[in-house]
């Protein structure tokens, strides 16, 4: 894969990303394939590790973090971290998964995190995870078109159009098929669908399965000036920091310099609580082991992230033409005005007045426009994993990212300028000493 080298070739280059990802796990193998085709060395978490200079990864569940150590790296060189998630709102395929009556097949689902339900209505849908299989070997698996949310035609709701409320439990339950539900599986249809041959769905002893839209990213607009694609919230950020990342190690690591660090956790949707998540250990877990590499104390590896620094990357909101009432007045963020800086009185995002003026220099330095962001008061604020990231290993961080419309939807939009510009400011943001 060659490097994207204008925002065109990136923005192409992210939805065959997002094509390639359709669950957290996919995201977290199809960025470790662009790894191994750029050089990057493949670590076992149960394994010892050698310290010392080189580009590295690890996969965790569906989460991943990879790095790369410049020559001359010593105790308490820092790190410069990318942080992102791989994870994007969607449903969960329930244990029991195959229902249905009068008829239908369908699939039992869970709401995972707080989707837009109505965009996942009438649209064509895929399922995608990882099944286990009885031997504790795990296979990646993706459909093809196979699941719908039908909605209720107007002529049996005429008073849809004026306020349309759809039950989780009742509602959003997908059709797959026509038959028994006693005598179809739909596990079967998951198991054929694993790579190289499928497996035996008797043989399935757990899954971690969601649905995503099959619909393909798209550019479009009078100028072509937007992008829009599913789980932009936050491929985005990951798929830029993957790019940057490899470049970084393509173009010739400074010695000395700090150790540039992709962070790429799963579960932030719902929380970020989990083994993979950014409340987990995971991130402590091979900050430690590089540093212990590196022969650090405990002493020194808390001076090493002392002089850290955190970029939190997630996706944040654009003006809405429509709605400008639910937007800060003064702060109107637009696509294609460069990333976001995401402020919070309240620390929902973890920008400080170090961090925004590190982002400023950034910014110029890289030749990039960015644009504030900071919620109407009347609209309470979301978070990410910045916060959590500071609060855990005290690491200076701030909050940016792409500005979206219609984020949580099945398909969002951002301007085809902005993930490039995340991108180069990111390759700078991994060399920088801070």
């Amino acid at each position: 894969m060659s490097s994207p080298a204008t925002a065109y070739e990136h923005i192409q280059d992210l939805g065959a990303y997002v094509s390639a990802s359709p669950s957290s796990f996919h995201a977290a193998h199809e960025a470790a394939a662009r790894l191994d085709e750029a050089g990057f060395t493949a670590l076992d978490e149960r394994e010892p590790w050698e310290g010392g200079p080189g580009a590295f990864y690890i996969i965790r569940d569906g989460a991943l973090i990879a790095w790369v150590t410049p020559d001359g790296a010593g105790p308490t060189t820092p790190f410069n971290i990318l942080g992102a998630h791989t994870d994007s709102p969607s449903f969960k395929l329930k244990p029991r998964p195959t229902t249905g009556r009068f008829g239908w097949l369908q699939a039992g689902v869970e709401v995972y995190g707080g989707p837009l339900l109505n965009s996942w209505l009438d649209r064509e849908l895929r399922l995608a995870g990882r099944l286990v299989l009885r031997d504790g070997s795990e296979h990646l698996t993706a459909t093809g078109p196979v699941l719908r949310f039908p909605q209720l035609a107007i002529h049996l709701d005429r008073a849809v159009n004026e306020g349309l409320t759809l039950d989780k439990q009742h509602h959003m339950n997908p059709v797959f098929g026509l038959g028994d539900p006693l005598q179809e599986d739909l596990l079967a249809v998951l198991a054929a669908s694993v790579p190289e041959g499928g497996v035996d769905p008797a043989e399935i002893g757990g899954y971690d399965v969601v649905v995503a839209d099959t619909q393909q990213p798209t550019v479009f607009g009078a100028k072509d000036e937007f992008f829009a694609s599913g789980r932009l919230d936050n491929l985005s950020a990951t798929h830029a920091g993957l790019v940057a990342l490899i470049r970084h190690a393509a173009s010739g690591v400074p010695a000395g310099g700090p150790i540039a660090v992709l962070a790429a956790f799963d579960h932030e949707e719902i929380g970020s609580g989990s083994r993979s998540g950014a409340c987990g250990p995971i991130l402590e877990d091979i900050l430690t082991r590089i540093s212990d590499g590196l022969g650090a104390t405990v002493s020194q590896r808390r001076q090493a992230l002392a002089a850290s620094f955190c970029v939190s990357a997630d996706a944040g909101h654009a003006v809405h033409p429509n709605y400008p009432e639910r937007h800060d007045p003064a702060n109107r963020p637009v696509l294609n005005g460069g990333p976001l800086l995401k402020i919070n009185a309240n620390q929902r995002y973890a920008t400080d007045a170090t961090g925004a003026a590190f982002w400023a220099r950034l910014c110029a330095d890289a030749g990039v426009p960015y644009q504030e962001f900071v919620s109407n008061n009347d609209v309470p604020c979301g978070s990410t994993i910045g916060p959590l990231t500071a609060t855990r290993l005290g690491i200076r961080t701030v909050d940016v990212g792409v500005a979206l419309l219609s984020m949580h939807s099945a398909r969002e939009l951002c301007g085809v300028e902005d993930p490039f510009r995340l991108a180069k400011a990111t390759e700078l943001f991994f060399r920088t000493a801070v």
